[in-house]
């Protein structure tokens, strides 16, 4: 069982900003794998089992806001028995240039406060990562402001392309491994830049 985890904030206050990409590639997944998105609240997050090909999944959106990501993910991990090298965490990334996608098997939390939460309560930071670039704020905006803000209509465009390539991304990390996943998008995400 693989467990895929996108990063968001609750409420339909947040819904398409740039902090949320993580929850859109959960719904867009959903609608990959033919299920209703008929998430049940369980452990701090909305949930879904469904089946990836021959694999089984869960698909999770913690709802206890991005910074506390940890609580949900911590709860969800121990519930479920989940080997840590079987979660996929995807989210937004400031120092990624608008539409690009990186994939990691781990590390720090290169300042995502969602990420650094889930390290400190899982104690590791040996997951794999998805992030998918946001850009960085205009000069005079807060970063603040600029996560919790929606794209434009052409950054929209850019952001959906983005989020299909981490669909394939997933599948690739869960059928071929990390290592082909990264060598797979990371260098052609290189040669887009």
């Amino acid at each position: 069982m693989k467990l895929i985890v996108g990063l968001g904030n609750p409420t339909p206050k947040y819904e398409q900003t740039r902090h949320n990409v993580g929850f859109d590639v959960i719904d867009i997944l959903c609608h990959e794998i033919g299920v209703k998105p008929d998430f049940r609240e369980e452990h701090h997050s909305l949930i879904l089992n469904g089946q990836l090909e021959s694999q089984e999944i869960i698909l999770a959106k913690p709802q206890t806001f991005m910074n506390s990501s940890g609580t949900a993910v911590s709860a969800i991990v121990s519930n479920y028995n989940i080997p840590l090298e079987d979660m996929i965490v995807i989210y937004d990334d400031l120092n990624l240039e608008l539409g690009l996608i990186r994939i990691r098997r781990g590390g720090s939390a290169g300042g995502h406060k969602g990420v650094k939460s889930i390290i400190e309560s899982l104690g590791s930071e040996a997951f794999p990562r998805i992030r998918i670039g946001i850009g960085q704020p205009p000069q005079g905006t807060e970063a603040i402001d600029f996560v919790l803000s929606r794209f434009s209509p052409e950054e929209r465009e850019v952001i959906d392309e983005a989020e299909k390539l981490a669909i394939e991304a997933i599948k690739v990390i869960i059928f071929e491994g990390i290592e082909n996943a990264m060598n797979k998008f990371n260098s052609r995400q290189r040669d887009k830049a």
